[in-house]
């Protein structure tokens, strides 16, 4: 069973971008050559985007690939398929790696043991309840990367289109 989805790599030093190639291709198995522009972001890093199509599992192996490079910020998405739910992961220098399950329509899908864990850790009064479900949800992530996700000058846009 086959999925897509995308990579994003929201900043990359610019020596760092010809070993984000290879291990792309390293994992699907083809030569890959991304479209890199500057990120604006942060100057002197770069950004590309490169839609992917592989076995379920890939997003994970992507990740993985990448996951090893202090400098690179980036986001990996499955999408969900006849036999595996939908995947992202989230990367920062800073928090590491974050990955959810998710569903159909795109939602965080959290498995009731994280939640208990959660539960449990906020009644011990070690944290408190909102900032442990917005660990669970990544928004500790997604406040770091918001600024790198909006498209640089010149960068392609994608327009996504629903015909009802």
């Amino acid at each position: 069973m086959t999925t897509r989805g995308v990579l994003y790599v929201h900043s990359a030093p610019r020596a760092l971008c010809p070993h984000v190639e290879w291990a792309i291709a390293g994992v699907l198995g083809v030569r890959v050559q991304l479209d890199w522009i500057r990120q604006p972001a942060s100057p002197g890093t770069w950004r590309a985007e490169f839609s992917w199509q592989g076995a379920v599992g890939t997003a994970a192996k992507l990740a993985s690939a990448l996951r090893g490079w202090h400098l690179l910020r980036f986001e990996v998405t499955a999408e969900p398929c006849a036999t595996a739910e939908g995947e992202r992961y989230s990367a920062t220098p800073d928090l590491g790696i974050f990955h959810a399950v998710t569903g159909i329509h795109g939602d965080i899908l959290i498995p009731e043991d994280r939640l208990r864990a959660a539960l449990g850790r906020a009644s011990q009064g070690g944290t408190d309840l909102e900032a442990e479900i917005a660990r669970l949800l990544g928004k500790p992530w997604d406040d770091e990367l918001e600024p790198f996700r909006y498209a640089g000058e010149g960068a392609p846009v994608r327009w996504l289109h629903q015909v009802v």
